[in-house]
C-alpha cells in the first residue's frame, strides 16, 4: 500500500463531524484496533471544504485518543497521509494522521458557540 503525504493546509477549513471513536478490529468482540506500538487507534470524521466547493467528509485514523475535540469544532490535522487500498472488487482511499487537535480562538466556533 503506497502512502501519499497530504498538505492539510490546502484542504481549507477542517471541522469535526463525528467526535473521536475507537476503531474496532473485531466488531463482534468489540476489540479495539491497535497500532504497531500497542496504542489504540481512533477515527475522527472531518468535513473538508475547499474554495466554496461541496463539503466532503473523510474519516481520519490517529493513534491514541485525540483530546478536546467536539463535533462542530474546527480542528488542525498534522502529518496527514492518504493510502490507496483494494480488496477484491472494493477499493478506496483511507487517511491517517500523526495528530488531530482542536483549534481554539475567535475563528473556531462549535455548534453551540465559541470554542
Amino acid at each position: 500500500m503506497q502512502s501519499i503525504p497530504v498538505d492539510a493546509a490546502r484542504l481549507g477549513v477542517l471541522r469535526c463531524a463525528i467526535a473521536p471513536e475507537a476503531k474496532l478490529s473485531n466488531p463482534e468482540t468489540q476489540e479495539v484496533k491497535r497500532d504497531r506500538d500497542g496504542n489504540p487507534v481512533y477515527t475522527v470524521a472531518v468535513t473538508v471544504r475547499q474554495d466554496r466547493r461541496r463539503i466532503s467528509v473523510i474519516e481520519i485514523a490517529v493513534s491514541g485518543e485525540p483530546k478536546g475535540i467536539e463535533e462542530g469544532q474546527i480542528v488542525r490535522v498534522t502529518g496527514l497521509t492518504a493510502f490507496a487500498w483494494s480488496m477484491g472488487d472494493r477499493h478506496g482511499i483511507s487517511f491517517r494522521a500523526d495528530a488531530i487537535t482542536p483549534v481554539h480562538g475567535a475563528a473556531a466556533h462549535t455548534k453551540g458557540g465559541d470554542a
